[in-house]
Order: C-alpha cells, then structure tokens, then sequence
C-alpha cells in the first residue's frame, strides 16, 4: 500500500485506478477515495530546474523549417518554442493554444479562426493574422515538399480578416479542420513581411531557443512573457538525441535525464522496478508499417503485396518484439483509439499457404526481396525485422534485411529505398493519417499508392457531416487501404516512457505524442522543494 500511496502523491495515477487498487488491498472505498483526492490536491504547478530529455531520433541535418519535420527531434523541438492555432488537451480534445476560438460556415467549406490579443514572438513583435497567414502558407503551392502539404490540398485561401481573425477557404467543405491545425508542421513563426517566415527560432512558446545543435541538443530558457498562465514551468528545458535505448534508460536511472521517450519493451518492466524512476504507459495510434513502393516490381502486383502481408506473424511480433506493450495491426493504420475505427474488418493473421498461393497467382513459386530496416523507426526494429524474415521462409519468401545507418534514415532510406521499415506517430482523426500517408498526391504516400476511389472517398468523408455516412466511408477506405494498399501494418505500439520521481503531471496526459503530446517541457514540473 505504501508504493502505491507513493505513486499516488507523486501523480502518476488516476483516481478510479488508486481506488480500484486500493481496495484490492483491502482498504475500503471511502478511505481510498478519501486519500486520492488528497493526493490529487497535494501539488500544484511549481516554477524552478532544469528538465532534461532524452529522445530516440534525431539527425545532424535536422532543421528549424518547419517544412522539414520528420525526426523525434524535429517534432519535439517546435513544441518547446512556439505554437499551433489548436492543440490535444492532456484529456485528448481539441483545444485552443495561438487562436483562442474558430467557427465554420454550415458547409465547413469555410472556417474563422479568432487569436489570442496581447501574444508576442520571443522578440517582442505582436502575433497578428499575418503571421498565420504566412505559417500556413509556407507548406502549400505547387513547389512544397512539405510533408503538411497534403493536408492542406483542399485549401483555395488564407487570409486575414483583421489583425485577430484569420479565413480559410477550402475547395471541398472538411469538418477536422481545426485538427488539422495541430499538426507538428503547422506551428507559427513571424512573417517576414514579404510572404514568407522567418525559422530561425524566435516563436511563441513558453521556452526561448537559446542553444541548437541540429540533432544533437537544444536548449531553451522560460519566457518570461508566455501567454499560458500557470504553463512553462521550468526554469530551462534540455533535449537531448540519445539513439540508444540503453544509454536512454541508464540516463534516467542515474539522473542525467528527468525524462526520456521510448523506453525498451522487453526491458520496461525491470526499468519500473526501479524506485528512483516512474514508466509510464498508454495505448495509442502510434504504429509501425512496412511500406513498399507499388509503381516498380514485384510490388506492383497486388498479389505480392498480399503474400507479403500474409507472410508476416502479427501476433507473434506482438509477444517477441514488444512483449504486449501493444495491439495487432491489420494493415491499415486506424488504430482502436481513433473515431471511426472498423473493428468489423477480418483481421488479417499469419497464413503462410495463402502467402503462396498469392505468390502463385503473381506467376511465382518463390519470393526474394530487399528490406531496409533500422531501430530509428522504433526500438526493436531490427529485431522485428529478422522475426519477419523467418516467419515469411516458410511463405517461399525469402527476406534479405539490411540494417541501414541510423543517421540520416529519413531522408536516405524512407521514401527512397522500395521496401523498408517506418514508424508513424498518432494523428487525433483518421483523415489526417489517410491524407499525409495514403492520398495519393501527399509527399508522403511512403507506398507509392495509387487508388483513385480510395482518394475519392477521402475527400468526401471530409464533408460529410452525417456521422453514420462518414463511418461508412472511413471503413470502405479502411479495407481498401488493407486489401490493395502497399503497406504493412504489423502492430500498434504503446508508448512507454520514463521519468525521475520528482516529474509531476496533471492526472491526464495526452497520447497524440509521448510524454503527454510532446507538451512536457510546457504541461509538466518538478514536484516542491526537489530543485
């Protein structure tokens, strides 16, 4: 009981399950309930420390253009320095962060969004609608590379209204909009005054960049003028890139980091035991794919794609790579947290006889393929990448893997080499994981996919504001996406991260990203007198 007394006042669990457990113990309800709204009221936010994060991916060419995030690093960083127009509450709704308010006419073809007054960049300028207008604008035209870009595909116009109001107009209407906007890509940065923005660093948020090593560290000292009262709580936050999951987990367990995301399955457990260190646990979209590019052979054949699918051992993956931190994929990548998940679909399991009767409709008696792989799409990658390789000889698939360098994996192995391994972090709706992954004009269709009725679908489950309809809709291009799709879904992953035991949170944390939506450095703090 005193464990759990201990990880009650340090607020790492909610109070239905201190109850819950409580009273598996033997205490009554009323005494439980009694301490865990105590416990719930012992802290609240304290400012002071330095709160040092170790995260799993970055790049030396990792940049501050917002174009260009893809890496750990790069996602985390924008967090800690500025803002979207909206963002996922540690409850996982939607809420304001830059704007204050949006609306939308009754077709959603059109949406107004109101900010906040009284907001400035870390030198000092006034936030208006322009520097909306010029953030937005920065992932779309015919040119963009951004990765944002195709959810912005629909958009005819941005405009300022007023200096507080901005207007977007959209070709077809699209109910998610302002989730939309809490997309990584979309944080605000000043207008240049020229049409552009101006990346250097100097954003909204509650941390000023101070030092950036691309790929390496950054760091960032608190705004003394943040407009979230109560928020950005440290004194400075340190990011730091540590690949290796052991030097990650050692960090924690020694004290060289308050937090560190994407601990080890197969070692979280132990990691748990440790008392100075709390592992914290939750389901989400987050899920690893195997892409392979459906416009060169053997992958333009639907039936080898299908053998390869078939090919693959979901459920033992599930027990030997992550130990059951996770769920089974089905090769599409809404996952049972996301609205419009189809639970109905078959789920797709290991059948090494219809591998080969596919590779024999394809003309073809046996298999050889490359496939690149790397722990950078998710801890444990390499491994699961040999576990495919066996499980797919039986199918008369042979697989040769290739472990890649893990510097530079983004932009020299994903969306170049033709089979590889990827990670993709959750989305809040099913139509921002589809139009980023699965649109077939999105810079980031990793398969090359190409389906005209499934790019159809999409944009009209945007507009439909009849629930049932769009169900129908989100489910038909969930089993498109499962039956002709070139991608491999073998798994969801929870995210299991780690932190010192004097790291508070509120009694919600966001799943969108670890470490509550990557918002720690702004959400969280050092518990009282521990700095």
């Amino acid at each position: 009981m005193k464990d759990l007394e201990r990880v009650a006042l340090d607020g790492r669990i909610n109070r239905r399950d201190f109850i819950q457990q409580a009273t598996a113990l033997g205490v009554t309800a009323a005494a439980a309930a009694t301490f865990a709204d105590s416990a719930a009221l012992a802290e609240t936010p304290q400012r002071g420390g330095t709160f040092r994060i170790a995260v799993d991916d970055g790049n030396t060419t990792d940049s501050l253009d917002p174009a260009t995030y893809e890496s750990t690093f790069q996602i985390f960083l924008p967090r800690m320095i500025t803002n979207n127009l909206t963002e996922i509450t540690p409850d996982n709704e939607l809420g304001p962060d830059a704007a204050e308010s949006w609306e939308a006419t009754p077709d959603a073809g059109s949406w107004i969004f109101k900010l906040r007054k009284g907001v400035e960049f870390h030198n000092g300028k006034s936030f208006t609608a322009d520097d909306v207008v010029a953030s937005l604008n920065h992932h779309r035209g015919e040119n963009s590379t951004s990765g944002g870009s195709a959810l912005l595909s629909t958009v005819t116009d941005i405009r300022a209204e007023d200096a507080h109001t901005v207007r977007i107009d959209l070709e077809t209407g699209n109910a998610d909009l302002p989730f939309i906007m809490t997309d990584y890509h979309f944080v605000m940065f000043p207008s240049d005054g020229e049409g552009s923005i101006d990346w250097s660093g100097v954003g909204l948020g509650g941390y000023v960049l101070e030092e950036f090593e691309p790929g390496i560290v950054a760091i960032g000292s608190r705004n003394p003028n943040y407009f979230k009262e109560g928020k950005a709580n440290f004194d400075a936050v340190e990011i730091s890139q540590v690949t290796d999951v052991v030097a990650r987990e050692a960090g924690v367990q020694t004290g060289q980091f308050d937090a560190m995301i994407e601990a080890d399955p197969k070692t979280a457990n132990l990691l748990a035991q440790n008392e100075d260190v709390i592992v914290e646990e939750i389901a989400t979209g987050q899920h690893a794919s195997m892409p392979m590019h459906t416009d060169v052979a053997p992958f333009d054949d639907v039936n080898v794609r299908l053998a390869l699918k078939y090919a693959l051992d979901r459920e033992g993956a599930l027990d030997v790579v992550l130990h059951g931190h996770g769920t089974v994929g089905n090769d599409h990548p809404i996952s049972p947290t996301l609205p419009y998940h189809d639970p109905g679909i078959e789920q797709r399991v290991y059948d090494p006889d219809k591998a080969k009767w596919h590779l024999k409709q394809a003309g073809m008696d046996s298999l050889a393929v490359d496939f690149s792989t790397s722990e950078v799409p998710f801890v444990g990658g390499v491994n699961f990448s040999v576990f495919y390789q066996e499980t797919a000889k039986a199918a008369g698939i042979d697989v040769n893997v290739i472990r890649e360098a893990e510097d530079g994996y983004w932009s020299n192995v994903w969306l170049v080499k033709p089979f590889v391994l990827c990670g993709w972090g959750p989305r809040p709706t099913p139509d921002m994981i589809f139009s980023l992954g699965y649109y077939g004009p999105a810079p980031w269709n990793d398969a090359h996919w190409q389906n005209g009725h499934f790019d159809e679908l999409l944009i009209q489950a945007r507009a439909e504001l009849d629930d049932n309809l769009r169900a129908e809709m989100y489910s038909e291009m969930q089993r498109l996406v499962r039956d002709d799709g070139g991608t491999i879904v073998p798994f969801f992953r929870n995210y299991i991260w780690a932190t010192a035991t004097n790291v508070r949170h509120t009694e919600s944390v966001s799943g969108e990203w670890s470490l509550d939506g990557n918002r720690a450095p702004e959400r969280w703090w050092f518990a009282e007198g521990t700095v």
